[in-house]
């Protein structure tokens, strides 16, 4: 089912942002977190950086099997149509939208692009503003800066939480707050369903399996959106902050849809012809630091020198590589992991690039079929793919939804970055979401220690929400 299509007739006109009078004072201070503030932002950021999406201009939903494929058709017809003026020209300029996509084909919950009116790009070298609108007339620098006027909502430099406008508590977990209850599954059903997937990996059905669950916090308050991803962006800036909403307030008032989180993780990543991935698997809690111990040395012993984990690391990378490699010319990383440090644990990382290969058509794959090729990697699903992704439906007994499918943006060259949608909550309405997590799971896990690492999973956006 595939809502808003045909493709709208666009404009758009791209600045930089020192051309753009009103935005004067975001200009000296070029931090996109202190447009959080902002009604119904779409985001993208790292330390700082990346892109803030306001308003909006059009979008297209679609459900099933043909998800990647038909936004992949309704977004080429846009850009092929499209009238862009581009004064910038770098990725993420020009026409660009934001999108999320269900972890399964069977997921009953909607995928799509949604393209704002207003996006605000920085990098460490640049900012830009992109104003892009439906119909056949041209947008004017007159016109960029009255809807910065309009859409923007500036939080005063310094105001704490990375410029957030919330004070302290916009970069700190709230300290009292409400019981996240559980969601498909309780933790005792939850672990014997681990202890099931165990059972078929030693029975050889499969090598890997990544069960995840959920749990429902109910805020008793109205979530206030800016705040959150204020935390989310302060406590996990080495991170993507992520918020996407695909349907406007009318069709889902409340905020009930919206996508939001900090993912560490890196599904694709496309910029003018070269791919990059950063792929995790294997975890270990901080809260299991013995007292007085080093914290890197620790993390080094139980990651690095655990075979089960590097086992774990190894089936995702190689899945990667796998989905990337008829694309590409060159493939290369991932054979020394890394560990990766997060304010809540660390994590096995590689990081692996690839030098892509033009079609025979002679252009190159965009990053949305990338993320297509390489949906969903063994680090979210498991070895092999299509063995897991039934038993997942089987033992989850939960549409995972918009969970752990790839959330990012695009732009009209085919550039993009798609993260996959980890470390997040998908808000049910004003005061109410669901919060997911999910562990790797192989022939020597634990249920009980597997259920633990749920909890150091989940800890980012029950701080964040804030729920406990």
């Amino acid at each position: 089912m595939t809502t808003e299509f045909p493709a709208p007739r666009l404009s758009a006109l791209t600045l930089p942002l020192s051309e753009v009078p009103s935005a004067a004072d975001f200009a000296r201070d070029p931090d996109v977190r202190r447009l959080l503030a902002s009604e119904d932002p779409a985001t993208w950021i790292m330390r700082g950086r990346g892109l803030v999406g306001l308003g909006r201009a059009a979008s297209f939903r679609v459900r099933g099997g043909t998800r990647f494929t038909s936004a992949r058709v309704w977004w080429d017809a846009v850009s092929q149509d499209a009238a862009v003026m581009d004064r910038v020209d770098r990725p993420g300029t020009g026409l660009v939208g934001f999108g999320a996509f269900a972890f399964a084909p069977s997921s009953t919950v909607e995928s799509g692009l949604m393209v704002p009116e207003l996006v605000i790009g920085t990098s460490d070298d640049a900012a830009w503003l992109t104003l892009i609108s439906d119909g056949t007339a041209a947008p004017t620098p007159g016109d960029v800066d009255a809807a910065w006027q309009r859409l923007a909502r500036l939080a005063p430099t310094g105001a704490g939480g990375a410029g957030t406008g919330r004070g302290a508590a916009a970069g700190a977990a709230a300290s009292s707050y409400p019981t996240a209850v559980p969601g498909a599954l309780d933790e005792e059903r939850w672990m014997a369903a681990v202890a099931d997937g165990v059972g078929m990996i030693r029975a050889g059905e499969l090598d890997k399996l990544v069960l995840a669950r959920d749990v429902v916090v109910d805020t008793g308050e109205p979530i206030d959106l800016g705040a959150v991803l204020g935390r989310l962006s302060d406590r996990f800036a080495t991170c993507w902050t992520y918020c996407v909403r695909l349907g406007a307030e009318h069709d889902a008032p409340g905020g009930a849809g919206r996508l939001l989180g900090a993912t560490p993780e890196m599904l694709v990543r496309v910029h003018r012809g070269t791919a990059s991935a950063r792929v995790l698997a294997g975890t270990l809690d901080r809260q299991d630091l013995p007292e007085g111990a080093n914290p890197e040395d620790f993390a080094v012993t139980e990651l690095g020198g655990s075979e089960k984990q590097q086992r774990e690391h190894r089936f995702a990378v190689d899945s990667l590589i796998a989905g990337l490699s008829p694309y590409a010319d060159e493939v290369s990383g991932g054979e020394h992991p890394f560990i990766l440090a997060l304010p809540n644990v660390w994590h096995l990382a590689s990081d692996v690039t690839a030098r892509l290969r033009a079609g025979v058509d002679g252009t190159l794959p965009s990053a949305l079929e990338l993320a297509e090729a390489v949906h969903p990697t063994a680090a979210v699903c498991g070895t092999p793919t299509e063995t897991a992704g039934a038993v997942i439906e089987d033992l989850e007994r939960m549409d995972r939804g918009l969970y752990a499918g790839p959330v990012g943006w695009l732009d009209g060259a085919g550039n993009g970055e798609w993260g996959i949608a980890l470390r997040g909550a998908v808000q049910l309405d004003g005061h109410t979401a669901r919060v997911s997590a999910g562990c790797g799971i192989v022939a020597e896990s634990d249920p009980r220690a597997e259920l633990a690492e749920t909890w150091a999973k989940l800890r980012p956006m029950l701080e964040s929400l804030p729920a406990r």
